[in-house]
């Protein structure tokens, strides 16, 4: 009877022990999901996770141009991943994903057998637990308590996610968050940094190599160590074959495939499309974001939030843009200015007539803007120190236009190198819309990074004349007909200063009436001059400011001759509105931003404002069309063979310091500025420094690749007419019907008939 008792009062006391210890285990993981035992995530973190997510900037035509981001970080969904890369995943790290709830019992009974047996069988963390982990970093180094709790902890984490998720949800979750080594986290950016795919387009062999990298993304790197991710990307294959994702003959096959890397390439804002322009564009963003807010009152971060960020470049237009200036400039025209300095018995070269003292200032300013003396002077090493560094021979990779070269130089000796480079601002935009569709701020960002579009104003030289020519069309009811006396003209200065008087560049008829049509085609001063007279420099710039023009002009004569400095963006959005019917239209690079979940935060388009009549923006496209068929511009006819209607205008400076040419279509406008860094940089002849033969080539070379693609529709017609507009633009016609009829010839016919 005792031995019952005993017996019985033993068994109540297991039983009771058991359902103890079971109450004791679900009040310990209520503890820990209460927080407790330590902080845990919410439910609005869990529904809502904080990870650094890049912010893309995409082209007009849906194309990725770059990202800013902390950790290059975008999301997919789960069908935008391919087959192949989930069964890699599932057959190496938890085949049994689609069967538990976050925890799976048999794997942690696996481990537990291996450390009592002292017999490693493989991991115990499911594919949702890791999710937790990197969700909810552990952060600094923990003692073993706290390691065992917070392993307890992941668990609690991971059957919240399960509850909360679908299992593809989850499997999406976790390629978004893991990281793949060299600063690349989630599948996205891995797909395209090592194999320029997308996630979905990735083959078996690339999943294999990408899930292998997740055991140790350094020790497995198939660029850093190709041995390693080869022998790993067997035992992925291994488990494939093992849980039937692979046939043994795939097996063997692919097993027998060697790794290519062929197509890995580092992403690095310095590189890949439109690298000026993203740079551009960041300041605007970070502005932007700094007066926008969330739901939660914190402003926008450019770096965290995965903004997607729409654009109007257009990804075929900046390629080819960025093509025309490198056939031109990089083979034709840097390799005839090295020629043209080369063996030259000059003081300084390629610095044209400078004195000791000035040439000393310009190697010296160019030594303190460079990133080797900010640094070095940011460590407060002293003057002297600086300048003998700056003497010292180092090893260094420098730029050519043949690829980077390895070299060993003085930093000195680098600076007067990149000195002999011809740099490049190029825009292109939409005249209708003021949508920019091409931007090229320079050579090649990762070694000149001065913004030759946006930030750079060189002198304009006679593509200033337009606005002249717009005034007198306005207000003097002037047209491409019209015939004024091709003379000196002499502005009397104030305050005692010489008085003024515009020379030609050449004496072709001097003397004579010339039609404003042969004028402008052929650049000339003098009329240039006349017609400043006629309207007054205040009223030239008064058309400027209404065409965009924001920068600092002195209302003196001489800006006829293009002595304003303007910038790439302000002159093509300026003489866009030529095309656009007078009507000006602020070039704009942004349509419009979402937030990660593809919300609409912000929209943009361009502001307008009528500046010229649409007859006065209908003549100066006829002025402008001379340009291209009877003046500086006609090699656009007999050389790059174009034989649609085109307006442009070229532009010289003095010295040859700065070529320009501006290229009007019906649908797209284009400036392009060519010059050194430094004005005392140039041709020594005008054959080769004007805007004709450094400039207009790559406009040209641009517009051909441009009308040659066929998914841009670019037209190739005339220039909308004016409605009822009945002004005759063939001077010839005129001149016949005045020699036939002297009374009706409409104006002057010789200089004795003009009353100065």
């Amino acid at each position: 009877m005792e031995k019952r008792i005993s017996t019985s009062r033993i068994i109540k006391f297991l039983w009771l022990s058991f359902v103890v210890g079971i109450m004791l285990l679900a009040l310990f993981f209520y503890a820990i999901s209460k927080g407790w035992l330590g902080e845990m995530p919410t439910l609005e973190e869990l529904e809502n996770p904080k990870t650094n997510l890049a912010s893309e900037v995409y082209s007009a035509d849906q194309v990725l141009l770059g990202k800013y981001y902390i950790e290059d970080r975008s999301t997919v969904s789960y069908d935008e991943i391919s087959p192949n890369m989930v069964h890699a995943l599932l057959a190496t790290e938890d085949i049994r994903f689609y069967e538990h709830a976050g925890v799976d019992i048999r794997a942690l009974m696996r481990v537990v057998k291996g450390v009592v047996t002292g017999r490693r069988a493989g991991g115990g963390s499911t594919i949702t637990q890791q999710l937790a982990k990197n969700m909810f970093p552990r952060g600094e180094r923990l003692s073993k308590p706290k390691m065992v709790l917070r392993k307890f902890q992941e668990w609690v984490i991971a059957t919240q996610l399960e509850y909360n998720y679908t299992k593809n949800e989850i499997m999406a979750m976790y390629l978004n968050i893991v990281t793949f080594g060299s600063n690349t986290f989630g599948i996205k950016t891995a797909a395209k940094t090592y194999f320029s795919k997308s996630p979905a387009e990735l083959g078996m062999e690339e999943a294999a190599i990408l899930v292998g990298m997740l055991k140790a993304p350094t020790y497995y790197n198939p660029v850093r160590n190709p041995n390693n991710a080869l022998r790993r990307r067997s035992v992925v294959f291994s488990q494939m074959k093992k849980y039937n994702f692979l046939t043994p003959s795939a097996y063997d096959s692919l097993n027998a495939l060697p790794i290519d890397m062929s197509n890995y390439q580092r992403q690095d804002h310095k590189l890949g499309l439109a690298t000026y322009f993203r740079e551009h564009l960041r300041g605007d963003l970070k502005s932007w974001c700094k007066t926008h807010y969330k739901a939660d009152g914190e402003p926008y971060n450019l770096y965290r939030d995965g903004l997607k960020i729409y654009t109007t470049i257009n990804s075929q237009m900046q390629a080819h843009a960025e093509e025309a200036v490198t056939e031109h400039l990089g083979k034709e025209l840097q390799p005839a200015f090295f020629k043209h300095w080369k063996n030259r018995r000059f003081k300084h070269p390629p610095f044209y007539r400078l004195s000791n003292k000035e040439y000393e200032s310009i190697m010296t300013s160019g030594m303190k803007r460079s990133s080797r003396y900010y640094w070095l002077n940011h460590r407060g090493v002293d003057a002297d120190s600086i300048l003998q560094n700056f003497n010292t021979p180092v090893e260094m990779r420098v730029f050519s236009w043949s690829g980077d070269i390895d070299t060993t130089l003085t930093p000195m000796d680098s600076v007067l190198y990149y000195k002999y480079f011809l740099q490049v601002g190029m825009m292109s935009v939409e005249p209708h819309t003021g949508y920019v569709r091409a931007y090229v701020g320079g050579i090649n960002y990762t070694h000149f990074q001065y913004d030759h579009v946006m930030v750079g104003k060189r002198q304009v030289g006679s593509t200033f004349k337009p606005f002249v020519y717009a005034s007198a069309m306005q207000e003097l009811g002037y047209t491409p007909c019209t015939k004024v006396p091709n003379v000196p003209v002499t502005f009397q200065m104030p305050d005692g200063q010489a008085d003024y008087t515009p020379k030609n560049s050449d004496d072709d008829k001097e003397g004579e009436m010339v039609t404003l049509k042969w004028a402008l085609a052929n650049s000339v001063n003098f009329i240039s001059a006349y017609l400043i007279k006629r309207v007054g420099p205040e009223k030239v710039i008064s058309t400027a400011r209404a065409m965009g023009v924001k920068s600092d002009i002195e209302a003196v004569p001489a800006i006829c001759l293009g002595t304003p400095s303007l910038s790439v963006y302000e002159m093509v959005g300026a003489l866009a509105t030529f095309a656009n019917k007078g009507q000006f239209q602020k070039p704009i690079l942004m349509t419009r931003i979402e937030d990660k979940n593809g919300n609409t935060i912000a929209t943009f388009s361009s502001e307008a404002n009528d500046a010229l009549d649409e007859s006065t923006a209908y003549l100066m496209l006829s002025l402008m069309q001379g340009v291209v068929d009877l003046g500086t511009g006609r090699r656009l006819r007999f050389r790059y063979h174009m034989n649609h209607p085109l307006a442009g205008k070229t532009g010289t400076t003095d010295n040859n310091s700065d070529g320009w040419f501006m290229g009007l279509t019906p649908d797209l406008v284009t400036g392009v500025w060519v010059g050194a860094e430094d004005r005392s940089v140039h041709f020594r002849s005008t054959s080769l420094g004007q805007g004709a033969n450094m400039a207009l080539p790559i406009w040209a070379l641009y517009m051909q690749k441009v009308y040659a693609d066929e998914k841009i529709k670019i037209s190739k017609g005339n220039f909308e007419r004016p409605p009822g507009f009945d002004i005759e633009l063939d001077c010839k016609k005129l001149d016949e019907e005045s020699a036939a009829d002297p009374a009706n010839s409409g104006g002057a016919n010789s200089i004795d008939d003009i009353n100065f």
